[in-house]
């Protein structure tokens, strides 16, 4: 996975709370084998209504999904985080998630950020008065800025140093191996052992595990 610094982009307003990943996803398109193609199915049931934010050209292309609070409710499927990224989304701002989502939009490298509601209306609303107008948000300074305001957003600890580091869980646990070998070094020899000498990178020999 790539690094995530920043992204910008233009906006679309979805001003609804408690957004599901049913609804994000809908059950039937699960079935598929493959990763990617979920795109053309995100929100599928609420695109059959014309007036949906969705359908409007204005907000065509837009990478920033400007959501209501507890965005990512409901079931845990990935899907629902690989349509939107796959639709065009680089990042969804929203007052709260799902921690599930959250996490899932960590390992696609999709940015969940968090900002208070009164900052969420005022996005919603630049959106809505200027379809195109941008907005960045940076990941090193946790600043969102855009035509006529900025604030501060909030990740995660684990979150953010995932997507600055481009980490998947494989990374992260490679990046404990001292931890884990330790550990492995302490149980007692009847205990059943992870051979961490077959981890690329791991510490190996008499003193694997110790600090010089």
């Amino acid at each position: 996975m790539e690094p995530v610094l920043w992204v910008r982009g233009r906006m679309m307003p979805l001003v609804r709370d408690d957004v599901d990943t049913d609804q994000i996803m809908p059950k039937q398109f699960l079935s598929r084998v493959e990763r990617d193609g979920f795109g053309e199915f995100v929100f599928h049931e609420w695109r059959r209504d014309p007036e949906f934010v969705f359908n409007d050209p204005r907000f065509s292309g837009a990478r920033i999904l400007v959501a209501g609070s507890n965005f990512g409710s409901g079931s845990s499927r990935e899907h629902a985080v690989w349509g939107l990224q796959q639709y065009g989304f680089d990042a969804v701002v929203a007052p709260s998630f799902s921690d599930i989502f959250t996490g899932n939009c960590a390992q696609a490298g999709v940015v969940p950020a968090v900002v208070p509601p009164e900052l969420c209306r005022s996005l919603q609303a630049a959106a809505e008065r200027d379809p195109d107008s941008g907005v960045e948000l940076d990941l090193t300074t946790m600043r969102v800025m855009w035509t006529g305001g900025s604030g501060t957003f909030h990740l995660d600890d684990q979150v953010r140093e995932v997507l600055l580091h481009g980490l998947d869980d494989v990374a992260l646990v490679l990046g404990q191996l001292d931890v884990i070998t330790q550990y492995e070094r302490a149980r007692p020899a009847w205990m059943p052992h992870l051979d961490v000498s077959v981890v690329p990178g791991a510490a190996v020999g008499p003193d694997a595990g110790t600090t010089p």
